[in-house]
C-alpha cells in the first residue's frame, strides 16, 4: 500500500512537471512572437507616414508665399515621433527633407533649389534633410518630456517646436552658407529682418498655426496609434 502511494505521489509530481514546463514553452512562444509583430506594426505605421508626408510635401510646392513653399508635412512628423519616439521623428523627418530636395532638383518648387545647389550642393542636400530629421527627433524628444503630464500640452508644444526647428535650421543655413545670395535678394535690406520677416515670415506663421488647429485631431490619432501599438 505504500509503494502505490509513493509511486502515485512521483506520477503526479512527473505531471505537474510537464504542465509547468508546457506552459513555459507556451510563454516563451507567445513572447517570441510578440516582437516581430511589434516591429511589423511599427514599419508599417511608419511606412504609411511616410506616404502621407510624399504626398503632402509633392502638393505644398504648389502651394508658395515668398520664394520657398509652404510645408504641409510637419503633421504626420508629429504624428510618428509621438507614437514611435524621437528616432521615428527623425526619420520621418528626412524623408520630407529627401522629398524637399528631390521635387526641388526637379524645378517643382520655383527653382530655389537648384539655385542654391549650383552654389553649394552639399551645403543645400544638408539643410534640406538636416532641418526635416532635427525637427522630427527634437519634436519627439519635446512630446516625451510633456505628454507624462498632459497629452495636449505634449502635442502642442511639439506642434510648435517643429516649424520652430524646421525654419530655424534654414534660416542659419542660408545665412551661413548663401550669404551672397541672400544678400542679392535682400537688396540692401538688414539680412536677418529680411530672412526671418521676408523670405520665411508667412511660411512659418502658417505652418504654426496648421499644427495648433490640427492639435486637438493630432492628440486623438495618437492616443489611437498608441492603443494599436500596445
Amino acid at each position: 500500500m505504500y509503494k502505490l502511494t509513493e509511486q502515485a505521489s512521483v506520477y503526479i509530481i512527473k505531471l505537474r512537471r510537464i504542465r509547468l514546463e508546457r506552459s513555459d514553452s507556451r510563454k516563451e512562444f507567445n513572447m517570441s512572437n510578440a516582437t516581430p509583430r511589434k516591429g511589423l506594426r511599427r514599419q508599417t505605421g511608419l511606412a504609411l507616414f511616410a506616404s502621407i508626408i510624399v504626398v503632402l510635401q509633392v502638393l505644398s510646392n504648389f502651394v508658395r508665399f515668398g520664394p520657398f513653399p509652404i510645408t504641409l508635412a510637419l503633421a504626420p512628423i508629429i504624428i510618428g515621433a509621438a507614437v514611435y519616439g524621437s528616432s521615428a521623428g527623425a526619420l520621418l523627418g528626412g524623408v520630407f527633407g529627401t522629398v524637399v530636395l528631390l521635387t526641388g532638383i526637379a524645378g517643382w518648387d520655383g527653382g530655389v533649389v537648384m539655385l542654391l545647389m549650383g552654389i553649394n550642393p552639399i551645403a543645400c542636400i544638408i539643410i534640406c534633410i538636416g532641418k526635416g530629421a532635427a525637427a522630427g527627433w527634437i519634436s519627439g524628444l519635446v512630446y516625451r518630456l510633456l505628454a507624462k503630464k498632459s497629452e495636449l500640452a505634449g502635442v502642442v508644444t511639439a506642434g510648435v517646436v517643429c516649424p520652430i526647428v524646421n525654419t530655424g535650421i534654414l534660416v542659419i543655413g542660408l545665412l551661413l552658407f548663401f550669404n551672397s545670395t541672400i544678400q542679392s535678394w535682400a537688396g540692401g535690406q538688414n539680412m536677418l529682418y529680411y530672412v526671418i520677416f521676408g523670405l520665411m515670415g508667412i511660411n512659418f506663421v502658417v505652418e504654426l498655426l496648421v499644427n495648433l488647429v490640427l492639435s486637438s485631431g493630432i492628440t486623438s490619432v495618437i492616443k489611437y496609434a498608441g492603443k494599436g501599438r500596445s
